[in-house]
């Protein structure tokens, strides 16, 4: 029973975790216009994501516009793509795979339990898997965002900050990750350790048994 709680504690922060990865991964807050200049009214805030960028007025008024080319982004915004994309893919099949290997489904009946623990298994590895990958394009912004905002070359106009949208990515990623752990610990083999404690029985060889009738014949002699 215990197992099977951490089966479903694990789906249901993998499912939160992809909730929260998908919102980043759409949201245009990944950074965010830094004020470091003289000015003391800012009438314009410019928001920039992985697929448009946001320019925000103090009258209220946000107009949006998606990059005009994928080929013109920088390298590290295509490869920040890639990676958040076959994250949250990663995370939808890992999710399905330890709902059939879950031990409270039937979705591949009761008897076969090797197979559903080894299920389980896997798509508790593809969630930390998953998780990695979403975490790397979090940190490199954010480590790219903060190298560029304290160096002296870059223009003050073009220094930004970090966004919130960074720090809901970061949660995301501590979830897909504990959300495998979790189902990975939880799909443990059925049986396994009972079979390593108890172990085969050994046969007598044939040499042992024609030993034994031997000292047997003896002790009838005397």
């Amino acid at each position: 029973m215990a197992s099977t709680g951490l089966q479903v504690l694990g789906l249901v922060l993998a499912l939160l975790g992809w909730a929260c990865g998908t919102l980043v991964c759409a949201a245009p807050l990944w950074r965010i216009s830094a004020f470091v200049g003289g000015e003391i009214v800012i009438a314009q805030v410019l928001w920039e994501g992985l697929w448009m960028n946001c320019l925000s007025q103090t009258t209220g008024h946000i107009q949006c516009k998606s990059y005009d080319s994928t080929l013109a982004l920088p390298t590290s915004a295509q490869a920040a793509r890639g990676l958040t994309v076959l994250s949250l893919l990663l995370s939808i099949l890992a999710v399905m795979l330890g709902v059939v290997g879950a031990k409270c489904t039937h979705c591949m009946g009761d008897s076969n339990q090797a197979s559903k623990a080894r299920l389980g298994r896997i798509a508790g590895v593809l969630l930390i898997v998953a998780g990695l990958a979403y975490l790397m394009p979090i940190c490199w912004t954010a480590y790219a965002t903060i190298r560029d905002f304290y160096d002296p070359n870059v223009a003050a106009p073009l220094k930004r900050e970090l966004g919130p949208a960074l720090y809901l990515g970061w949660g995301a990623s501590i979830l897909l990750l504990l959300g495998g752990a979790l189902l990975h610990v939880g799909s443990s083999a059925p049986g396994g350790r009972a079979l390593a404690i108890s172990g085969p029985v050994a046969k007598p060889s044939p040499s042992t048994g024609a030993a034994g009738e031997a000292k047997q014949q003896e002790k009838s002699f005397v």
